[in-house]
């Protein structure tokens, strides 16, 4: 049986309260899954079978964030801009390659 969706992205929005530990939301990362988002239903990558971009509370590495988790292959990754949205959901999302400069370790 074939999983509901191929991809299945996880942003971290995670707020915390200012002068506690970073957090992800405080990187951009709302606007950024908003972004997503919209460039997937673009390419025609959204859907049953396809990708699904999620938004996502804490998932506990926003001191590496903000961050991503796509899975059924649990890939993390970090990103700064839409440029990296973009090479993310092009080369991973779309091509099956994983981006390894913003690839974070599994640990």
């Amino acid at each position: 049986m074939s999983p509901y969706y191929k991809h299945h992205v996880f942003f971290c929005l995670n707020q915390r309260e200012p002068g506690e530990r970073q957090s992800c939301a405080n990187c951009g990362s709302q606007k950024l899954q908003e972004y997503a988002k919209k460039r997937v239903k673009q390419l025609g990558l959204a859907g049953q079978g396809k990708v699904r971009i999620n938004k996502a509370g804490c998932l506990e590495r926003c001191e590496e964030g903000p961050v991503i988790v796509i899975y059924p292959e649990g890939i993390w990754y970090t990103y700064i801009d839409e440029a990296d949205i973009d090479e993310i959901v092009e080369s991973h999302l779309q091509n099956g390659t994983i981006v390894e400069r913003l690839r974070l370790p599994q640990q």
